[in-house]
């Protein structure tokens, strides 16, 4: 764990505080003077005012898109810290591979997020291999379904947005624990130094007693924000965080023999481990600069750029597969499964400094004309976009073999191995130009036609530094929609979008092992509409049909017994619902429902073919609720509830995980001690302590089950210093 930069942050903290009083007596800037996208955080539903970058700085109101946001009000009373926790809050979304003390991944509308390219900060990519802290983020906004004009290559599922606070004349502190003896503590201090320039930091400590044995963490985080009003027509804003984490990594289940769901699998026990395993360590920072000037009232430019980077110190005593077996030394039992009688192989694995940076610049100019009867809202703009992944070569030997049984496992000695010298794995470039014009048709009728132009020159190294892959293609990715509304708070809209990901590696196992397939070409429609029913009160709805070539691992006649291919389509068609809001004085509610048919087709594997593709679960449901108590303002009764249908866990959908209700509650209860205010939340996760499988996804091509976290109770107190 890194505090170095403690002292030097402490002082800027210190020196925050008195600024931010004396900016209490000071001139206030007008709001007029900042960025597009401002929160206030005494606001109880922070989706109104907020702006889709992707379709021109639109409100989500005139946004032809399915958006979710999870603002600061929901991430405190849920005390969310964790991607998987975040999952939690939409029925479009779910875990991917989101092991206990690693970063997570999360699907979308059923397709992971491409670590890549599906995650952004301030709109900007950030690299995906990381836990980013929440503390001084204002809201998260997941753009659910195909954003290519906005990412250029990604995944067809969407993209995740973390928008930071903004300077303001806050002074709190937040102290927490938790039923397994956890310690939290973070600071939020800010404040305008003069009525032109502010400052907003916020620090965290968090120590974890995880639920899973010998996975204990710690994390330590700072970030700071600015904005400047340099003049009335030009702003800055900047961003940069730092982060530490260390803890153990959590491996997951996989089915016995390829076929069977383990039996009384435990959620506190740590498969593979061994007293000689290091906690995985990753630092990262991301920082962002972004400047917007206002010609006039109609046009505006505005200058973007961030760096991003992830540092990750792998160790793990990996549980995976059976080769080793007596079980499996037959070969009639898959050697990339546990064996069934619950035996799983342990191995040494190492790879540290692996190092993940991206960096991105975009330009953008907007502006509003008009052409007789017609006006235009355009913006047109370029963007350059590298990636790049240093590691060194990495120690992976099998040690021992263990089972599912063991409370933990026998004492294996590490490897006397050592990871060897760091080389450049990938270089990634994506330059691209884009244009959205927004058409005014009258006053109930928009057009939006745009386009995004991207080259992508991708070059990747195996661990001797040989070049396995040079990649170089271009592709312009369409986007259009219709957007009708009939009165101001209905919009119905229908629209068409393509987007291109990359293809994936085949796994080891398979007769190709290593190769790269060729990049995919997604397309989706999508009809959907939004109903204001009050000021604080949101409806909404959704269909949408995605198409996307499908790459999986074919079983053939080949000595490997499968060859990765890609043939026939994925396909995902759904409905999603949501309501979200102030139903009376004293009832807020958000909800959503997800009903997905994900299938693959034409794959020319009959098994494959017609049902449930692999963790994509039917339906899922989510319902939190708060309620103040009418007799008993000061506190509120938060409650919440997540129902997921049975989960198919095999590609030819014979194997399933059980539908499951999860139930949480929570309390809130605001008041006052000699002028500052307090909150007090307490949060229970998984009331009735149900085990539940939440994961039956994939990594690098082979699959794996966690379970659900078991009960998890939370407390924390915020004073207003």
């Amino acid at each position: 764990m890194n505090f170095s930069r403690t002292p030097l942050l402490l002082a800027l903290l210190t020196a925050l505080c008195p600024a931010a009083q004396a900016a209490d007596t000071a001139t206030t800037p007008q709001t007029t003077d900042l960025a597009p996208v401002q929160v206030k955080a005494s606001t109880h539903n922070d989706r109104h005012g907020t702006a889709i970058d992707a379709y021109g700085n639109a409100s989500l109101h005139d946004t032809p898109a399915s958006v979710t946001v999870i603002g600061r009000r929901q991430i405190e009373d849920r005390q969310i810290r964790t991607l998987s926790e975040l999952a939690r809050e939409d029925a479009s979304l779910g875990d991917n591979y989101a092991p206990v003390g690693y970063y997570q991944d999360i699907s979308i509308r059923g397709y992971p997020l491409d670590p890549a390219t599906g995650f952004r900060f301030n709109n900007l990519t950030v690299t995906g291999e990381q836990e980013i802290a929440l503390e001084d983020k204002q809201q998260v906004q997941v753009l659910k379904g195909l954003a290519g004009l906005q990412a250029g290559v990604m995944e067809p599922g969407g993209v995740v947005n973390y928008v930071s606070k903004r300077p303001a004349n806050v002074r709190t502190v937040t102290l927490g624990t938790d039923s397994h003896g956890s310690r939290y503590g973070a600071l939020d201090l800010g404040g305008w130094l003069t009525p032109d320039f502010g400052l907003r930091a916020n620090l965290a400590w968090e120590d974890t007693h995880s639920y899973v044995h010998h996975a204990d963490g710690r994390r330590n985080f700072y970030s700071i924000a600015a904005d400047w009003h340099i003049t009335p027509k030009a702003t800055l804003e900047l961003d940069s965080d730092d982060q530490a984490s260390a803890q153990r990594s959590v491996s997951g289940y996989q089915l016995l023999g390829g076929s069977v769901i383990p039996p009384h699998a435990s959620t506190s026990r740590m498969l593979g481990f061994e007293p000689w395993q290091q906690p995985v360590s990753v630092h990262t920072s991301n920082t962002s600069a972004r400047f917007n000037f206002a010609f006039d009232d109609d046009w505006i430019v505005r200058l973007a750029a961030g760096h991003s980077r992830s540092v990750i110190n792998d160790n793990v005593a990996f549980a995976y597969g059976c080769f080793y077996s007596p079980d499996c030394a037959s070969g009639a039992t898959p050697g990339n499964f546990f064996a069934p009688n619950g035996d799983y192989d342990v191995y040494d694995y190492r790879s540290p400094d692996d190092t993940r940076v991206s960096d991105e610049a975009r330009a953008t100019l907007q502006g509003h004309f008009d052409t007789g009867s017609v006006s235009h809202d355009i913006s047109v703009g370029t963007s350059a976009f590298r990636r790049t992944i240093d590691r060194r070569v990495e120690v992976y030997d099998y040690v021992g073999t263990a089972n599912i049984a063991d409370v933990d496992p026998p004492y294996f000695p590490p490897s006397p191995n050592q990871p060897g010298a760091s080389r450049r794995r990938l270089t990634s470039w994506q330059h691209s130009v884009f244009a959205l014009d927004r058409i005014h048709l009258g006053d109930h009728w928009q057009v939006i036609a745009g386009d995004r132009f991207v080259r992508l020159h991708e070059r990747a190294w195996d661990s001797s530094g040989v070049l396995e892959r040079d990649t170089v293609m271009s592709k312009a990715l369409p986007q259009a929609a219709v957007l009708w509304q009939p009165t101001a708070p209905l919009t119905a809209y229908l629209s068409y979008s393509e987007g291109l990901s990359l293809g994936e590696e085949a796994p080891y196992w398979t007769s190709n092992n290593g190769d790269m397939l060729a990049p995919r070409l997604s397309r989706q429609i999508e009809a959907g509409v939004k109903y204001a029913m009050s000021d604080a009160f949101d409806l909404t709805g959704a269909i949408y049909h995605i198409r996307q070539p499908y790459q999986f691992a074919q079983p053939d006649n080949s000595a490997a017994g499968f060859t990765f291919v890609q043939h026939g389509e994925e396909v995902h068609t759904g409905l999603e619902l949501g309501a979200q809001g102030r139903v009376s004085d004293n009832l807020h509610v958000t909800a959503s429902a997800s009903f997905i048919r994900a299938e693959a087709q034409n794959t020319g594997t009959p098994a494959y073919e017609g049902h449930q593709v692999a963790n994509v679960p039917h339906f899922r449901a989510v319902l939190h609720a708060d309620y103040r108590l009418p007799f008993l303002p000061k506190l509120s009764l938060l409650g919440g509830w997540r129902y997921a249908s049975p989960n198919v866990a095999t590609p030819d959908g014979r194997v399933r995980v059980s539908a499951y209700n999860v139930f949480d509650a929570g309390l809130r209860y605001a008041t006052q001690w000699h002028d500052h205010a307090l909150t007090w939340r307490l949060s229970m996760d998984n009331v009735f302590n149900r085990f539940y499988w939440r994961d039956t996804g994939s990594s690098g091509g082979d699959s794996y089950l966690f379970p659900g976290a078991q009960r998890l109770a939370r407390l924390s107190l915020t004073m207003a210093l």
